[in-house]
């Protein structure tokens, strides 16, 4: 779909009102005029391909035209996507269980498959666990995911029935993470995305609850990036209403200065996982790290583009476009042009 055919079908399924509701936020942030903020958008529907959401998200309103066209926006995304990502090898990534088998030697926890095993299976899967992840199979941003502890696990056919029955089918051990990601929130096991370009790390944000057991940006969690180089947070972190936080709200533990445990392992896991399908050259992958190292939570062939580019997180204004695209042509860029300083 070139950029025309995009921009159609856009407009064929957008939320109109939702978009005037965007233009008033806009008008309340910033004092622009309602319609002027409202033709904007449209503007950069159809100049950049972003939705009305990258408008608010990236801040546009406060970006010139040659800041704009530096930013991974919804329809580069898909573009990015399209080009990269060869469609018959999506399900390997979409179906969370296919995922497993495919990427077994990466996860460093057992799992099981509720469509397949017995009770007995999932009694002998429960021995010695004092708790579990279960989740749907084709689940996105945590939803459906459950973490039975306790007193549910000792009735294990009244559990198997339930999560059978509720369609969370995939039960998994739950990770313990590292003593330092569980200091910064340990409310949630906090991910850091990774995503890779033609086998090659180009950026990573870690990911952290906040009062919830899950760290997606959708849920209320929030976000930072992370130094390629060194694995450590330079930057504050924010939620995708944009509020600034310099420490966590729980914790109290600061963001800046943090180092992610085991990083260079990280990257070496996720760049050896990226050259197990090559026909997929665009993936976000998403990290657990353990008191013994990094292993995969799981990964998207439809990496999302929200956490790319924070205005807090960039110089200037410039966005990772550029860079991502020097990756595309090249096959990799060094890390030094795609971390925000």
């Amino acid at each position: 779909m070139g950029k025309i055919g995009y921009i159609l079908s856009q407009v064929k399924g957008m939320d109109y009102s939702r978009m005037w509701e965007t233009a008033k936020t806009v008008h309340r942030r910033c004092g622009k005029n309602t319609l002027a903020a409202l033709l904007d958008i449209a503007w950069c529907g159809y100049k950049y391909m972003a939705g009305y959401m990258d408008y608010l998200v990236f801040e546009f309103y406060t970006l010139n035209s040659a800041q704009r066209a530096t930013y991974i926006t919804r329809g580069v995304n898909n573009r990015y996507v399209k080009t990269l990502n060869s469609p018959e090898y999506w399900d390997l990534f979409n179906d969370k269980i296919a995922f497993n088998r495919r990427f077994s030697a990466y996860l460093h926890r057992d799992w099981l498959n509720l469509q397949e095993a017995s009770l007995g299976d999932f009694e002998a899967f429960l021995q010695g666990k004092e708790k579990i992840v279960a989740k749907p199979v084709d689940a996105s941003c945590g939803n459906g995911v459950v973490i039975p502890q306790g007193e549910e696990l000792k009735d294990p056919a009244a559990l198997y029935a339930r999560l059978k029955a509720n369609g969370q089918v995939l039960v998994e051990d739950f990770v313990v993470q590292h003593h330092k990601i569980q200091e910064l929130y340990g409310g949630s096991v906090n991910t850091i995305r990774m995503v890779t370009i033609k086998g090659h790390l180009v950026f990573a944000a870690i990911r952290v609850g906040n009062g919830k057991f899950v760290d997606n940006l959708n849920s209320g969690g929030m976000t930072t990036v992370v130094d390629l180089n060194t694995g450590v947070i330079r930057k504050p972190a924010l939620d995708k209403a944009l509020n600034l936080y310099e420490k966590h709200p729980i914790s109290g533990v600061s963001f800046l200065g943090f180092e992610i445990p085991f990083f260079p392992q990280c990257v070496q896991l996720v760049e050896q996982a990226a050259l197990e399908v090559p026909q997929m050259g665009y993936i976000g992958w998403d990290v657990a790290i353990t008191e013994e190292g990094p292993l995969l939570i799981e990964a998207n062939q439809f990496p999302g583009h929200d956490i790319y580019q924070f205005q807090p997180h960039l110089d200037n204004g410039i966005g990772l476009k550029p860079a991502f695209d020097r990756a595309i042509q090249q096959g990799w860029s060094s890390p030094e042009a795609q971390t925000p300083a």
